[in-house]
C-alpha cells in the first residue's frame, strides 16, 4: 500500500468504532462509518463531528482542517458502500460469530487486496480471520483507548496472516500518525492483560473505602505518571466495555483477577457507564469525545 489517500471503513459507530473513524477522517482518508443501526450511525457520526468540534475549540484543529476532517467521513448502513475499500477496520461488539459473518460477507464485496483488521482484544484474530475465505488478509489491530488520543496500536496476525499483510498493516498505521507494537495472538495481548486486572484493582479499592474516585485518580496522577486517572479513564472506555472485555478474559484465563467486581455489574445494571452516558465515576454535561 503506497501512501496515497486511502477509502477506509470502521465496522460499529459506538464509543471505539467513533473514535477509530476520526483519527482515519483527521488524517485525509476517505472514510466510512458503518452501522447496522440507523439512530446508532447518527450517534457516531455526530460524536466525530464533536470532537472535531472540541478539537477547533481547544486549538488543535483549524475551522479548515476541522471542515475537511469532517467531509472526509460518510456514515452508512449498506455493506455495499464499502466496496471501493483498501482497509476495513472491525469494531463491533466483541462476539466472535457476528465478527467472522462481517468478514465473510465483505469478501463478496471488496477487492481481493482489501486489508481486514480486528480491533478486537479479547478474541482469537485466527478465529476471527476464519470467517474469511482469505485468512491470510486478517490481521489484528487493537488500538488503545480512546483512539483519537492514544498513540499505541496492538498488531497481532492470525495464524494464516501473509507478510505483505502485516507489512500493509503498519505502513497504514504509520500513515496515521500511530505507533505500531506487535505482539501474539492470544487473549488481552498486552495492554489488556497488564490494564484490566489493574482496572479491577483500583475497583475493588474503591469499594473497599481505601480511598476515595478522587484520591484514587490524583493518586495514579501524582506517583505513576499516567495521562489520567483510572476512573476517568473507565468513564471513557464504558463501563459496559470494561465488563465484557474483563469477562471474556477471565473466561478464558480463569485468572480471578480478571473478574469484574460487584461495583461495575451494579453501574451497568443502573445504565452509569460513563461519558457516554452522562454518569459513571464522575458526571459529564458533554458527552463528546475530548478534542485533540
Amino acid at each position: 500500500m503506497n501512501d496515497r489517500r486511502k477509502t477506509v471503513a470502521v465496522l460499529g459507530a459506538g464509543t471505539m468504532g467513533s473514535g477509530i473513524a476520526s483519527v482515519m477522517a483527521r488524517t485525509g482518508h476517505r472514510t466510512f462509518l458503518y452501522d447496522i443501526a440507523e439512530d446508532n450511525l447518527q450517534r457516531g457520526v455526530d460524536t466525530v463531528h464533536g470532537f472535531f468540534d472540541n478539537s477547533v475549540r481547544k486549538g488543535k484543529l483549524t475551522e479548515h482542517q476541522a471542515v475537511d476532517a469532517k467531509a472526509s467521513l460518510e456514515g452508512t448502513t449498506e455493506l455495499t458502500a464499502l466496496r471501493d475499500c483498501d482497509v476495513v477496520v472491525e469494531a463491533v461488539f466483541e462476539d466472535l460469530d457476528l465478527k467472522k459473518d462481517l468478514f465473510g460477507r465483505l469478501d463478496d464485496i471488496v477487492g481481493e487486496s482489501t486489508l481486514f483488521h480486528t480491533n478486537t482484544s479479547t478474541l482469537s484474530v485466527t478465529g476471527i480471520a476464519s470467517g474469511s475465505r482469505s485468512p491470510e488478509r486478517v490481521v489484528g489491530t487493537h488500538y488503545c483507548n480512546p483512539a483519537p488520543l492514544m498513540k499505541l496500536v496492538e498488531v497481532a496476525d492470525g495464524r494464516h496472516t501473509a507478510g505483505w499483510a502485516h507489512k500493509a498493516t503498519i505502513e497504514f498505521l504509520n500513515s496515521l500518525g500511530k505507533t505500531s507494537v506487535v505482539t501474539k495472538d492470544r487473549p488481552g495481548f498486552i495492554v489488556n492483560r497488564f490494564l484490566i486486572p489493574w482496572e479491577n484493582s483500583c475497583i475493588r479499592a474503591l469499594e473497599s473505602g481505601l480511598g476515595t474516585k478522587e484520591s484514587i485518580d490524583a493518586a495514579v496522577l501524582g506517583s505513576l505518571g499516567h495521562p489520567m486517572g483510572p476512573f476517568r479513564l473507565l468513564d471513557i472506555v464504558g463501563m459496559d466495555i470494561h465488563q465484557q472485555v474483563a469477562t471474556r478474559l477471565y473466561e478464558q484465563l480463569r485468572d480471578p483477577r480478571f473478574f469484574p467486581p460487584p461495583m461495575v455489574e451494579r453501574m451497568v445494571a443502573a445504565g452509569d457507564l460513563g461519558r457516554k452516558t452522562g454518569r459513571g465515576f464522575y458526571e459529564y454535561d458533554d458527552t463528546r469525545l475530548f478534542g485533540s
